[in-house]
């Protein structure tokens, strides 16, 4: 395969918040393989969610998500799934905080008969009433109920971003707040999309089996973009003074589904991400049951069904098993995902002899043992055996993320973003040249356990107790049947007396009702 560049934007340090860059022509990038059968074109906006207007929150999702499932001025968006069934064509759009981007997948053989449709789409979308109708009504559903009742662990992931970003343009989930939805207009639409996606804010990204006419038909088409003039700038993640906690209370939650983060400033950009890499797969890589959380609350103690930890965002966790491409920040933090832990209501039910008289579940013990985890690696080090070891493990795994033509492109549209040619190569030669001091010390650097968010969304009959627990630092043992109590290495049940007495530095809990959230 042939990589092809043009010009790319060096990415700001974020020292504070950063202006959008002045404008600039669309950027291109190429990824030529010759003996693919597929064409990939992702076009890539920076103008993600926190572009937003204030007021009209979620209006860049439902902009993207019109263009794409509705039509053009010459089909309608019914023709335009007849048109393309027989092509096995498909094409999507994606927003993020800070990019949103549309893919376009499909046979090189039907360049031709597709290509129309991709202009139509960009250029000239229908933007009809019908459509609108549509589409928003699905996201002001999703706003309103489906994401508090389908997710607990989304819920949480996207609760804890509101807290470490409120105030700014970060805050919001993607596809909006209740009261942002409910306010946009088709008018508001068709505006956004006139100056909002731009020729100055594109990033071209082709892949695959291609004629050199088409990259550069594609480019000439698409400098028919007006410029944008819509400007958001990048915020910098609240720093708490201690642990604040908000408890989400809603009716009948199975579990306590608990996320808790605190910001860092380093990203893909900066060569010490790599390092935090290592420290972090360590800890509690996504899915992998290797991790030291997975192996601590899972494996030992059978608490839930996997625990995590991550140095950036990761896009639908509860799915995806790898990094999917199309969400890069410069806004960034640093998170543990405990998936929901057992309430004390459910186990009285199980354990009525044993656990009759519980008051709270699991989550602060939970909670405790995920952070004194973290504590403990950054105070002791990793040693050089679990250094080579997880080492080993990255430089192979980080060769997975890039499967498909589609992924790579995308992780070559991020590398622009963060200032890099090739991110998947470049992490890969920084990982070889690691140390085990290089992570120890950038884990002191950017990790520390004294100031953080916390969001647990739980059930109402957990909600005040976990908070008095919470909020007292009240010592927190883990609750076990007894005939599980009976067969405990002596190991795990010295670990579980000091799990429990563990200080955390909390100086805030709140519980608020699930109505009053993503307002």
């Amino acid at each position: 395969m042939r990589y092809t560049f043009s010009r790319f934007l060096l990415a700001a340090a974020l020292l504070g918040p950063v202006a959008t860059p002045a404008a600039r022509a669309a950027e291109v990038v190429e990824l030529r393989q010759p003996n693919a059968a597929k064409v990939v074109v992702k076009l890539q906006f920076r103008n993600g969610s926190a572009a937003d207007p204030v007021g009209k929150e979620g209006l860049t999702y439902l902009t993207s998500q019109l263009v794409t499932e509705g039509g053009t001025k010459d089909l309608t968006s019914a023709q335009l799934k007849d048109l393309l069934y027989p092509m096995a064509a498909r094409y999507y759009a994606t927003t993020d905080k800070e990019v949103t981007t549309f893919t376009f997948e499909f046979h090189k053989d039907f360049i031709d008969k597709f290509y129309p449709v991709l202009r139509g789409l960009m250029l000239t979308p229908s933007f009809t009433q019908e459509d609108f109708d549509r589409l928003k009504s699905n996201q002001l559903n999703y706003v309103e109920q489906v994401i508090r009742a389908s997710s607990d662990e989304d819920y949480s992931k996207f609760a804890l971003e509101d807290q470490l970003f409120r105030g700014s343009r970060y805050q919001h989930m993607t596809r909006g707040t209740a009261a942002g939805v409910k306010s946009i207009t088709l008018a508001d639409v068709k505006q956004y999309y006139a100056t909002a996606f731009g020729t100055d804010n594109l990033t071209i990204g082709l892949a695959g089996n291609y004629p050199a006419s088409f990259a550069k038909q594609l480019e000439a088409d698409l400098k028919k973009l007006p410029k944008s003039s819509v400007k958001a700038p990048i915020p910098v993640a609240a720093m708490p003074n201690g642990i604040h906690v908000e408890i989400i209370s809603k009716p009948d939650a199975l579990g306590s589904a608990v996320y808790a983060g605190f910001p860092i400033k380093t990203t893909r950009a900066e060569d010490d991400f790599a390092a935090l890499m290592v420290a972090n797969s360590w800890l509690g890589e996504h899915r992998k049951s290797y991790g030291k959380l997975y192996d601590k609350i899972r494996t030992t103690r059978s608490m839930n069904y996997g625990d995590y930890s991550y140095i950036e965002w990761y896009e639908a966790g509860g799915s995806n098993m790898l990094p999917v491409p199309g969400v890069p920040r410069h806004a960034n933090y640093a998170s543990l995902w405990l998936r929901p832990v057992q309430i004390a209501e459910g186990l009285r039910k199980q354990y009525p002899t044993e656990l009759g008289d519980l008051k709270v579940g699991h989550a602060p013990f939970a909670l405790r043992l995920a952070v004194r985890e973290m504590d403990n690696v950054m105070k002791n080090g990793l040693s050089k055996e679990d250094f080579e070891r997880t080492r080993t493990f990255l430089r192979s795994y980080v060769k997975l993320y890039g499967t498909t033509p589609a992924k790579q492109l995308g992780f070559l549209l991020d590398s622009r973003f963060y200032g890099r040619k090739n991110w998947l190569q470049d992490v890969d030669a920084q990982l070889a040249k690691l140390t085990v001091d290089d992570v120890n010390r950038a884990m002191r650097k950017h990790w520390q356990v004294q100031n953080m968010f916390v969001t647990i969304v739980t059930d109402d009959s957990e909600a005040q107790p976990l908070a008095d627990v919470l909020k007292n630092n009240t010592p927190s043992p883990m609750s076990y049947a007894n005939v599980v109590k009976a067969g405990l290495p002596k190991e795990v049940v010295a670990e579980d007396a000091e799990v429990a007495t563990y200080k955390l530095n909390v100086t805030e809990v709140k519980v608020i009702n699930t109505n009053d959230t993503f307002r």
